[in-house]
């Protein structure tokens, strides 16, 4: 994944070059603290990609929204913001869209988005968070959607960058998944059975 992050960075340089402007990305969380974690590390990955920040729809390069499959309501709220982003993209066609996180480990609903959703390019799991970059890569250059979707449990994928907000806290996962099943819980079905990361 770090030769793919220098890639990006590459093409980044070259955009920023050619426009005098550097590729903005925008990552906006729905869920609790995992999701924040992860979303920390998706703008760790995009960072070193050599892209900058923003909170415009307007100004994204890249719309990346990591979603939660406990509330209802926030899904949707993404669903809506979907569909709202279908007019930027008609209007800017190489604006990239992605979706990651609880909602896309749901079958029907990563199926769903597919089908109804065709201006969305990107769209990853729980479990392949860790892939982003050679995603976005592929998109980029082929002009196609990538899809990564892992219905098993994933790999723990260490050493990936993370960009925080603020320098006051940090979230460390030091476990992922769970083994409980209670009935109320959809946690071990989007986020799967229960690993630890090795102590060192």
């Amino acid at each position: 994944q770090y030769e793919y992050m220098d890639r990006l960075r590459d093409r980044s340089e070259r955009i920023w070059k050619q426009t005098g402007r550097q590729p903005l990305a925008m990552v906006q969380t729905y869920g609790c603290q995992q999701n924040e974690n992860d979303s920390e590390r998706l703008r760790g990955m995009l960072a070193q990609s050599g892209y900058g920040f923003c909170e415009s729809v307007q100004q994204a390069d890249v719309i990346i929204f990591n979603t939660c499959a406990i509330r209802e309501n926030a899904e949707q709220r993404v669903f809506g913001n979907l569909g709202a982003l279908k007019h930027e993209k008609r209007r800017r066609p190489e604006l990239v869209i992605g979706i990651c996180g609880c909602m896309m480990q749901q079958p029907q609903v990563a199926k769903q988005i597919r089908q109804k959703y065709r201006h969305v390019e990107l769209l990853f799991g729980t479990h392949t968070l860790y892939q982003l970059p050679q995603l976005l890569f592929e998109t980029l250059e082929n002009h196609t959607p990538a899809i990564s979707v892992w219905d098993m449990d994933g790999q723990i994928a260490e050493d990936i960058p993370v960009r925080r907000e603020g320098g006051v806290k940090a979230y460390i996962s030091v476990m992922y998944g769970c083994n409980n099943y209670c009935s109320y819980c959809i946690v071990p079905y989007v986020r799967g059975r229960e690993r630890s990361r090795k102590p060192e």
